[in-house]
């Protein structure tokens, strides 16, 4: 009797032990996930985000061909294959505010997803120049 009461309680601590652990599991999980996403916005967005005075960056991920003939005014250019894991010298600020595009939305959807992983965390993701509607200047 003693040995089934002992027995019980050791099993009942085993599996409590690991409920609890599942669950910081599913939590460090959800945390990690938030902390390498990236927001996807509307062009339209974009552009009320970039008549605002709060620092924001504008990066074009195209290839300096494709900025040359036409750029968001303001835009600074990163090629999508320049960024890697380490951040790149001209995103000092982790905090900064990033609004991302390229040519149609696919080289943007990866550099925010590697800006993120790097730590950045105000990343703004709108797609691409081939539908933009906005001022494009060849400065």
């Amino acid at each position: 009797m003693k040995i089934k009461c002992i027995f019980g309680i050791v099993l009942l601590a085993f599996t409590s032990f690991e409920v609890v652990s599942t669950e910081e599991q599913t939590s460090d999980r959800l945390e990690i996930h938030k902390m390498n996403s990236y927001t996807q916005i509307t062009q339209e967005e974009a552009m009320q985000m970039m008549t605002r005075s709060d620092g924001h960056i504008i990066l074009d991920v195209r290839r300096p061909d494709e900025y040359s003939r036409g750029h968001i005014p303001g835009a600074i250019l990163i090629p999508n294959e320049t960024i890697g894991a380490t951040p790149p010298d001209e995103l000092k600020d982790l905090n900064q505010i990033i609004l991302v595009y390229c040519r149609s939305g696919n080289r943007s959807k990866q550099a925010a997803a590697k800006l993120a992983a790097m730590g950045y965390s105000q990343i703004y993701e709108f797609g691409g120049i081939n539908t933009w509607t906005g001022e494009i200047t060849q400065e």
